[in-house]
């Protein structure tokens, strides 16, 4: 297999030492940084930021000329409108919570990146997240990083093994203070103190609220009500609100009330009490589960419901379906309640530190 490697940059730092340690084990490089979205067509909240800002975008073509390898910027902007953007303004205009991180990983990351790959002659990439690669009984599966504070798998858990074995991930096995040293070592000092950004890089300002509006969402007043339907008030709009939510809910109860339901069809919120958003089991949908013998053998696991939730022991029913249709739900038993099961996030299976499966909560 040919040392060319196409690698993801985002003018960050864990995308600049994954070059840098791939440049030392002899990896023959091309950078690849794309475009995904435009400020100025997708909002009117001015200035760009995150990942795919013209300011990245040069930072990263410059960091490429530095390390001494070719680098292009490839236009994505269509595609990502078309697959994270629209599924990320429909999930919220029926009342979901979706991570359109996920889509972005599989469809262009993943998707686009591997055909440019191809196209400059490339059999592998790389990119600088925070996962690793193992083999298991004949099959590729992520593995959680070394650094369980920075792991990701929890955003790449649609991609295929044939992806996986097309993908190097460099940081892997290191620590978010390692890459920083590793940064430091090699003269990016500035790059080695950089803050990171925790915001959706096509949300300016992370106002998620007034880009929904921009693109056409209708957002009207509704009714807030309580566990039994009795009506407590007026909500500004249930794209507003997700599940678990306190604050910022525009009302006085006279105690602590969290958003326990959204009904888009209705344009109602339910508040009720923190006790209230435990649940006992999930239901998925848009299931990919790696090796069912292997669950079919031995049904228990780990299952993570957001990216920083811990992931909780979990019971898969068996025998495991053939899940042809994956759109097919499936429901997953928590060994103990869980707080804040939300509809439209992920929820990632995990065996033995291995990434085995996951679905689109219901």
């Amino acid at each position: 297999m040919s040392k060319r490697v196409l690698i993801g940059m985002s003018g960050g730092i864990d995308s600049t030492v994954a070059a840098i340690l791939l440049s030392k084990q002899g990896y023959e490089l091309v950078g690849a940084t794309f475009r995904t979205f435009d400020s100025i067509k997708d909002s009117c909240l001015a200035k760009e930021k995150g990942c795919c800002s013209v300011e990245s975008i040069m930072e990263a073509k410059r960091m490429a000329s530095t390390l001494g390898f070719e680098h292009h910027i490839l236009d994505f902007r269509d595609t990502f409108r078309e697959h994270v953007i629209a599924n990320f303004v429909d999930e919220y205009s029926h009342g979901r919570t979706p991570n359109p991180c996920v889509l972005c990983n599989s469809h262009i990351k993943w998707g686009k990146l591997m055909q440019a790959a191809k196209e400059y002659g490339c059999d592998m990439i790389a990119t600088g997240h925070y996962a690793q690669i193992a083999q298991y009984r004949g099959h590729t599966y992520l593995k959680n990083a070394v650094d369980t504070q920075k792991d990701q798998t929890y955003f790449l858990w649609m991609l295929t093994e044939d992806n996986l074995r097309h993908t190097l991930f460099p940081l892997g096995g290191l620590t978010k203070s390692e890459v920083r040293q590793i940064a430091l070592q090699h003269g990016f000092e500035a790059l080695s103190k950089k803050a990171e950004s925790q915001e959706i890089c096509f949300v300016p300002n992370n106002d998620y609220r007034t880009f929904l509006a921009e693109q056409g969402v209708s957002i009207y007043q509704g009714e807030y009500i309580d566990n039994q339907g009795n009506i407590l008030g007026k909500h500004q709009g249930f794209c507003h609100y997700t599940i678990g939510q306190r604050k910022g809910l525009g009302i006085a109860l006279g105690a602590p009330k969290f958003v326990t339901k959204i009904d888009a069809q209705n344009n109602r919120v339910t508040l009720g009490e923190r006790d209230d958003l435990y649940a006992t089991e999930a239901t998925i949908a848009n299931v990919h589960l790696r090796d069912k013998d292997w669950l079919n053998e031995s049904p228990s696991v780990q299952a993570r419901i957001r990216y920083k939730s811990p992931a909780v022991d979990a019971i898969l029913p068996c025998p495991i379906p053939l899940l042809s249709n994956h759109n097919h739900p499936y429901t997953i038993q928590f060994s103990s309640p869980v707080w804040g099961v939300t509809p439209g996030q992920s929820l990632v299976i995990y065996k033995d530190n291995l990434v085995v499966g996951g679905g689109i909560i219901q």
